[in-house]
């Protein structure tokens, strides 16, 4: 029990619950394994034991431990947290939101194994408080908090003080990281099991202190419940898709590494397909050709050397180098002029039974055509659209509140999987799955970043990854690559710090 291990980590670390599978993997664990109260007990005790953790022995601290506790499950744990930090000597006052005669049945037996008073909440310890522990409400809550709930957290994040919560900050959705109001704001969060999507998703992970500050904690339910929910939702990291990515034999010629095709641009913006074009050589495909129209080639072929640079003047040249069969996927939007000339070679590529990833004008392009291309594509697509383009892809598809929601049915309904790009990118596979990625830095928000993206998913589809898991490693080697490029960087940046990150 406690705060997991790597190797525990190594095996389901990627899965994401939402509250309500989490509450199934709580009740397949009860009539199985441990009774309701154990779990409380072990979750107590792992908030007790991460609270040692981050704040050092009794006499570091400067200040009460103050643990805020509600009447429902998260106060239980805070009950139990609050039991043990006191039999270790640290200084612990415990609050209760609301009357104790309506405390649940774990909560009340927890209640009466605290030995301490238990006082309405005091406004006036709370703003002197050392650390706070929220423990009112976690994973349960699906409504705002009321006026005096909202007066009490907002007097917590006043406070000069350590905030920790318990699960989930109160007054934060669990499965899709909005919070309902006002909301806890954690500089550490201690979970369960497994973390949820409002843990990852922008501004939840931001509420919960940050994608390093999350905490989990083995409480005792076996992996094997997953068997059960059968999860859909993934933390977009290695755990997820390495198993599949592309290994290079020592026997390997050049197109068995994939060759990608990619439209080239029109001016002003022909450098974004440069960018594409040596991002996806870079991440690995053995060969890069850019098509470039006759108007652009010598501009494209004098400033590129490491990919292959070919002439094309209309659709059916474009296509013509398409029916090569050793390319194995073609990249059309970055710079590609927004058009009916651009939707009809998208509709025309997809008829072909190539792969094919959609960005940028392309995307914008056939925002129109979406049912056409999905009655016409004969081999997985990507659209890795920004929100304005989404928007104009999925007009009655609403982000708000829920974006996995929407991510999915867009998803499903285009039969194409979509990596929604954002502080929070997530990939929606028409299968259901879907992968959340926290890695990107803020400094990604530049132009030219989502050229280099691009690339480096149409890079790993022509060397035959998975689609899903294809899209899903390159959004978070693109995420790693902008950390490693540091701030201030320009997307021709990425090129060389994605060599750097590459598993």
């Amino acid at each position: 029990m406690g705060i997991v291990s790597g190797n525990y980590l190594s095996r389901i670390g990627h899965t994401l619950l939402t509250p309500t599978e989490m509450s199934h993997a709580d009740s397949a664990s009860v009539s199985k394994q441990l009774s309701s109260a154990d779990l409380m007990e072990n979750a107590g005790r792992a908030v007790a034991e991460a609270t040692v953790e981050l704040i050092g022995k009794p006499l570091e601290v400067s200040g009460d431990i103050v643990i805020i506790c509600g009447i429902g499950g998260n106060g239980g744990d805070g009950f139990v947290a609050a039991r043990f930090l006191h039999e270790w000597g640290y200084p612990v006052t415990l609050m209760l939101h609301g009357p104790v005669k309506k405390l649940k049945k774990d909560t009340a037996l927890m209640a009466e194994r605290w030995d301490g008073p238990i006082p309405p909440i005091d406004m006036l310890t709370l703003r002197s408080a050392g650390v706070i522990i929220d423990a009112i409400y976690g994973a349960g809550l699906s409504r705002s908090l009321d006026a005096e709930t909202t007066e009490i957290i907002e007097c917590a994040n006043a406070a000069e003080a350590y905030r920790i919560a318990i699960d989930l900050p109160s007054g934060l959705d669990g499965k899709t990281g909005v919070p309902y109001g006002t909301c806890f704001q954690a500089d550490t969060t201690i979970t369960f099991f497994l973390k949820k999507p409002g843990h990852m998703i922008t501004p939840g992970r931001f509420y919960c202190g940050g994608y390093d500050s999350i905490m989990i904690a083995d409480i005792g339910i076996k992996p094997a419940v997953l068997n059960e929910i059968k999860p859909k939702l993934f933390e977009n990291c290695p755990l997820l898709w390495s198993h599949q990515y592309p290994d290079i034999a020592p026997f390997y010629h050049k197109y068995d590494r994939g060759h990608a095709l990619v439209l080239g641009g029109q001016e002003p913006t022909l450098g974004a397909s440069r960018l594409s074009s040596l991002a996806a050589i870079r991440a690995g495909a053995g060969l890069v050709t850019l098509a470039a129209p006759t108007a652009t080639y010598h501009v494209q072929a004098t400033a590129l050397t490491d990919v292959m640079v070919r002439k094309f003047d209309s659709n059916f040249g474009f296509t013509g180098m398409l029916s090569d069969s050793r390319i194995t996927c073609a990249l059309l939007g970055p710079g590609a002029g927004v058009g009916e000339k651009t939707a009809n070679l998208v509709l025309e590529v997809a008829a072909m039974g190539k792969r094919m990833v959609l960005d940028a004008d392309a995307l914008t392009s056939i925002a129109r055509k979406v049912d056409s291309l999905r009655l016409k594509k004969k081999a997985d697509v990507v659209l890795t659209p920004h929100e304005g383009e989404f928007a104009r892809l999925f007009p009655d598809i609403y982000l708000t509140p829920d974006r996995i929601e929407a991510v999915g049915k867009a998803a499903e309904r285009s039969d194409c999987v979509i990596a929604l790009k954002g502080t929070t990118t997530i990939v929606a596979s028409p299968d259901g799955r879907v992968s959340i990625a926290a890695n990107a830095p803020s400094w990604l928000a530049v132009a030219g970043t989502g050229d280099v993206l691009s690339g480096i998913i149409a890079s790993l589809l022509a060397q035959g990854m998975p689609t899903f898991e294809a899209v899903s490693a390159g959004v978070w080697l693109h995420g790693e690559a902008g950390m490693k490029a540091g701030k201030g960087l320009i997307a021709s940046d990425l090129l060389k710090s994605l060599q750097q990150v590459l598993p």
